[in-house]
């Protein structure tokens, strides 16, 4: 038996809309959610066309010239605006009925290129329970009948199964929503041996231990850490037979974990750097899960990888920025400070659900407004656009030279420092132990 898919009712009107101006193919992005039970669809959004596009080549329409790079790009800009617990969970194509012999294969190929777009910027790996099933969905344009197929993204020579697609009213009404706010103090050294001071990579690793830090952290949902197979809204009061877009919200708090790993012995590595990268902030962070008696397991995932995301992807968006305004060649390292773009959220038309971009300072509420219609075809007014955080920076630090600080100068330092590091571990630890003999666990929040 096939999986199922719950839609959005209104996403129906929104493809035979899009139907109407198929010349002679349309593409787009399916949104929304797994669950090990069924999925949701509640959005749906069209490939935004190329500007050179408007001019089609002349001869028989044919699915070949697709281009490929520019909907996995899409694809790629798409799950930057999308929370925790909502990911691209397929693709779909309108055709005519000539193209529509060839369209299954077509969509085959845009959902691994879509997924291994995708993939390639996570810094989180899929859980071994994990549905990995994603829709490719066909639509005839002269019809209007729907195949709504599916393939395992994990599996290169996965065939298509079929798959329902069934339409629904107020999907997101029940949903619930989780949010936290994390203060981040990350600091990255920069090695010495880094050939030209590779920034972006740099942080990316950097950003890679830290996210290890927050899948061991402990999550409190409204005050209280909850086993992680119960139900979300056990011992909470539900809310039935409610068609308006509401939601219940869950305030949690984010500790992580003061000691990595179970042995009190650790292993220190002296290494001669020529600066570092700090990430300074605090940032918001958001997650949506089903209304089907969903588990604790599924929220706190969901919430883990918005923090993680939305690091990750406003730190890539900086550094998109850096080079369209300074250039990739970037050698010598300067004492520098950036602002990272602030995270801001917008209501989905008729859903309790929120959308999420960034947007630097300069940036004005009418550049965001055409974001958002270039990339998720959705109109926002002005007033719904909620800024959600303050400023969080990077600051950029050469390691800073007197005339006689030669590299085993600044090794003998480097050495001094961790001697003194690891003497005040002692007494942390010491302090550590004193607390451990009151409580069970110990941590510190973020």
């Amino acid at each position: 038996m096939g999986r199922t898919y719950f839609v959005e009712e209104s996403i129906g009107q929104y493809l035979t809309e899009l139907s109407t101006k198929v010349k002679p193919y349309v593409t787009g992005l399916l949104i929304g959610q797994c669950s090990p039970q069924r999925d949701y669809v509640i959005r749906a959004v069209r490939t935004p066309p190329k500007e050179q596009q408007q001019e089609e080549t002349v001869g028989p329409p044919r699915l070949a010239s697709m281009d490929e790079e520019w909907i996995t790009t899409h694809a790629s800009q798409v799950s930057r605006m999308l929370p925790g617990g909502l990911l691209v969970l397929g693709v779909f194509m309108i055709v005519t009925p000539e193209l529509a012999k060839d369209s299954q294969n077509a969509l085959r190929k845009l959902i691994f290129s879509v997924e291994k777009c995708l993939s390639k910027r996570r810094l989180w790996k899929p859980a071994e329970e994990e549905v990995s099933d994603r829709a490719a969905l066909q639509i005839c344009s002269t019809t209007k009948k729907i195949v709504c197929r599916t393939y395992d993204v994990q599996d290169p020579k996965s065939s298509a199964k079929p798959a329902d697609w069934k339409y629904q009213s107020a999907l997101t009404a029940s949903w619930l929503a989780l949010g936290c706010t994390v203060n981040v103090n990350i600091h990255i050294p920069l090695l010495a041996t880094s050939p030209n001071h590779d920034l972006e990579k740099n942080t990316k690793n950097g950003l890679n231990r830290w996210s290890k830090q927050i899948e061991d952290s402990v999550f409190l949902i409204n005050g209280q850490v909850k086993d992680e197979d119960t139900e979300l809204l056990e011992g909470q009061k539900k809310f039935k037979g409610n068609t308006q877009p509401s939601i219940q919200f869950s305030d949690v708090k984010v500790l992580t974990q003061l000691g990595q790993g179970s042995s009190p012995r650790c292993t220190a590595t002296v290494q001669v750097c020529s600066g570092s990268i700090n990430l300074r902030g605090a940032v918001k962070c958001r997650a949506y899960v089903h209304g089907n008696k969903p588990r604790v397991k599924e929220a706190i995932q969901a919430l883990k990888r918005d923090i993680i995301n939305t690091l990750s992807d406003r730190c890539e968006i900086l550094f998109e920025d850096l080079i369209l305004n300074e250039g990739p060649q970037k050698k010598n390292i300067e004492r520098e400070y950036h602002v990272l773009p602030q995270r801001l959220f917008v209501p989905v038309a008729g859903s309790s659900v929120m959308l999420s971009d960034y947007k630097f300072g300069d940036e004005d509420t009418g550049e965001i407004q055409e974001r958002f219609v270039e990339m998720l075809d959705q109109p926002v007014q002005a007033e719904d656009i909620h800024i959600a955080e303050g400023i969080s920076r990077v600051d950029i630090c050469p390691m800073t030279e007197s005339p006689g600080d030669t590299p085993q100068a600044q090794l003998t330092k480097a050495t001094l420092l961790l001697k003194l590091q690891q003497n005040m571990g002692l007494v942390v630890a010491a302090a550590v132990a004193v607390l451990a003999s009151i409580f069970s666990f110990s941590y510190f929040s973020d």
